[in-house]
């Protein structure tokens, strides 16, 4: 992927805080921050740009297209003369734009899953303290009974066996979510495959956006939002305050069409409380 200096330009207006008319901005590398949640398109007919988050956009711009200075980017490519060994000074690497190195994502299970991938038959059971990346995800074939559970935490995804009691009516394979520049190939494979999901992740304004914007936009009716049974309560006597002050509503909670996720909405809201998925670690004594 390439970044021109037209839309190098529209990436440091957006920084400056513009709004930029969505029809003059149309790249692939647009759609790819649209996508990872970095900017957003606004309106129904007249649709603009803004920005998100600027150090996610940084970050992105060092690690995808190894661009650590934007400005210095711009100025290379508008002056005539620049060499190939400027442009190298300026980027991490000696070309101008680079794919990931590697494409998939981490899975892990606490009990083994027949799988197929590349039409040999693969089990899924990987010992403690490691996990699975499965690279070809496109040739990656589960049973339909399995739900494919993503994880938000890097915690509670390296410590499924001490939730196992949260999951008893079901056969999960679980999907860590980072490193988080792999989701989009994790969403390729999801809408390729009849699976169901389930999102895992933190019971607050937040981590009801990263499941709204990240993954229900994506997969419409197979995903479905994770909510233990007794979260009325644990929210209630352990939940934290700050991360209800903190926290800014990043989705529209009228295109909500799933009333259990309205209901945790306004449970945190009369609550004013959110709480952390690790905290269902700490009380793996029910299983």
């Amino acid at each position: 992927m390439k970044l021109t200096l037209k839309i190098a330009k529209v990436l440091v207006q957006l920084i400056n805080g513009e709004s930029i008319p969505n029809h003059s901005a149309k790249s692939r590398l647009i759609d790819d921050l649209v996508f990872e949640n970095i900017i957003t398109r606004k309106g129904k007919h007249k649709k603009s740009l803004e920005l998100i988050n600027k150090v996610d956009l940084h970050t992105y711009l060092a690690n995808q297209l190894q661009i650590n200075n934007l400005n210095k980017y711009i100025l290379a490519l508008e002056n005539e003369n620049s060499t190939r060994a400027e442009l190298v000074k300026i980027t991490t690497d000696s070309k101008k734009s680079k794919e990931r190195a590697f494409k998939g994502f981490l899975m892990n299970s606490y009990s083994p899953i027949k799988a197929e991938l590349n039409n040999e038959t693969i089990i899924i059971n990987p010992i403690k303290g490691s996990f699975v990346f499965i690279y070809d995800y496109e040739s990656f074939i589960i049973p339909k009974e399995i739900t494919v559970i993503g994880v938000e935490n890097a915690k509670n995804f390296s410590q499924i066996q001490e939730q196992k009691y949260l999951f008893k009516n079901i056969n999960p394979l679980f999907v860590s979510r980072y490193p988080q520049n792999q989701n989009k190939d994790f969403i390729k494979w999801m809408n390729s495959i009849p699976n169901n999901y389930l999102h895992f992740g933190d019971f607050d304004i937040a981590g009801i956006g990263i499941y709204l914007n990240e993954y229900k936009k994506h997969l419409s009716e197979k995903a479905t939002f994770f909510i233990p049974e007794n979260i009325k309560s644990d929210l209630r006597n352990d939940g934290n305050r700050e991360r209800f002050d903190n926290q800014k509503v990043n989705f529209k909670i009228d295109k909500i069409q799933e009333s259990r996720v309205i209901d945790l909405i306004e449970l945190i809201k009369k609550e004013k409380k959110g709480l952390d998925q690790e905290y269902y670690i700490e009380t793996n004594n029910q299983s």
